[in-house]
């Protein structure tokens, strides 16, 4: 009996030993992802947030978020999904503002459960553009319900959008917190007094510290390179730059023969604008199905003499491709009439000075071949002067005439010339042959 309580002993033993070399997880441990909010608030980032919260929620193991919010703003309604996200995911969230927190980068801050400034950030100045009262009320109310869900100040909340509050400092009545007049922006020592902010530190474990939040490891998502080309694309200043581009392509591929520098730096720029609003999720293959529509009726349009359907066409189509391509219509027509702008100077300044300048007289022929500089021509049309002919086709102003038997094309003095008129031919400008109609 004595012998087999020994092996049970020495059994039990082994097993406490056993138990005690492996490793133990507490059920409060677990992974705390970092989510970077940073740059201009639009599609692309929305995007990248939704999924980044999405992949932390998959993540068993996942217990915290950490968005590190770094903005001067943005769209409304992107700020607003964003916002949604944040506060219907089940994990802990906590927003860092590391930098700034500005217009719409606002809602997201006061979105999280915690709120943690960094020294030497701000948060406010949350006004929409356009101002008008429709938008500072819509604006206002998403604001306040979002702070009083969280818990903090509403009106202070309010007073970052709208510069008619008026807040007296509860501590010093003599003293303003903001004036009306002013929009609230406040630093992070500002913030930290007035209660607005939970903790201040831009340290990861030392904030996981604070809330008793345990850990396993701390996993910072990164934005993917086509996240980022797409956020840099369609922001409000890159995207009037880079379609000016795409249209100063376009004016030197007019002025030059063949495709050349031109039609490849408009091709470049139009591809990167594109490519970076589908990736963005503005654009499908139909937006770009109309650009290119607009392109070839523009081709059209540069093989037939004057100016109709087709070249009216095409602008329409390019114009409204770009704006359905854009984060929104405003962005799209605001950026549209920078670029055409910038394009219109451009071109002034190309027939100005470009000429003069033996760089670009290597892409476009600037030299005029002039008798005294002793250029004339292989063939001489004098021959032809105050003959005779009939009209082949008709002269739109340009055709063809015959005369004696001969064909030539020619363009007309006095505009439309209709089919079998007889004209004449009045001048003759090196190979250009100017006919007149006979009455």
């Amino acid at each position: 009996m004595n012998q087999r309580l020994k092996y049970l002993f020495v059994f039990l033993l082994i097993l406490m030993m056993m138990l005690g070399a492996m490793p133990v997880y507490s059920a409060s441990e677990g992974s705390v992802y970092v989510v970077p909010i940073k740059g201009e608030i639009n599609p692309a980032l929305t995007q990248f947030v939704i999924k980044s919260i999405e992949k932390a929620q998959e993540d068993p193991e996942s217990m915290a978020i950490i968005f590190e919010v770094d903005t001067l703003g943005g769209r409304v309604d992107q700020a607003t999904q964003i916002r949604d996200a944040i506060m219907k995911t089940p994990l802990r969230t906590i927003s860092l503002v590391n930098n700034k927190a500005e217009s719409a980068g606002v809602l997201i801050s006061i979105a999280a459960e915690n709120m943690v400034m960094a020294k030497g950030a701000t948060i406010g100045s949350a006004e929409t553009i356009p101002y008008t009262e429709k938008n500072i009320s819509y604006w206002k109310g998403e604001l306040r319900t979002t702070a009083e869900q969280r818990g903090r100040d509403a009106r202070l909340v309010e007073s970052m959008a709208d510069r008619r509050i008026e807040i007296i400092d509860p501590q010093n009545p003599d003293k303003y917190i903001v004036q009306e007049g002013e929009l609230l922006n406040l630093t992070t020592n500002e913030a930290d007094k007035l209660g607005f902010i939970d903790y201040v530190s831009n340290d990861y474990e030392d904030i996981l510290k604070h809330f008793n939040i345990t850990y396993g490891n701390i996993i910072p998502v990164k934005q993917s390179f086509k996240m980022t080309v797409a956020q840099w694309v369609t922001s409000s200043v890159v995207l009037p730059v880079i379609l000016s581009l795409g249209f100063i392509g376009l004016l030197i591929e007019v002025l030059t023969p063949g495709f050349g520098l031109g039609g490849t730096i408009g091709l470049v720029a139009f591809s990167i604008f594109f490519g970076g609003s589908i990736l963005a999720g503005n654009a499908g293959f139909a937006v770009v199905l109309i650009f290119l529509t607009g392109i070839l009726l523009l081709i059209i349009e540069a093989v037939i003499p004057g100016f109709g359907a087709p070249g009216i066409g095409g602008i329409l189509c390019i114009i409204i491709s770009i704006v359905l391509a854009s984060d929104s219509v405003v962005l799209g027509i605001s950026s549209l009439a920078i670029a055409f702008v910038i394009s219109i100077i451009a071109a002034i300044l190309l027939l100005k000075y470009a000429p003069k300048n033996k760089y670009f007289d290597k892409i476009i022929l600037g030299m005029e071949l002039r008798k005294d500089f002793g250029f004339t021509s292989t063939v001489s049309n004098n021959m032809l002067l105050e003959l005779e002919g009939v009209v082949v086709n008709a002269l739109r102003p340009a055709g063809i005439i015959e005369v004696d038997g001969e064909r030539i094309d020619v363009v007309s003095e006095g505009g439309f010339i209709e089919k079998n008129e007889r004209v004449k031919i009045v001048k003759i400008e090196g190979r250009r042959i100017v006919v007149k109609k006979i009455n």
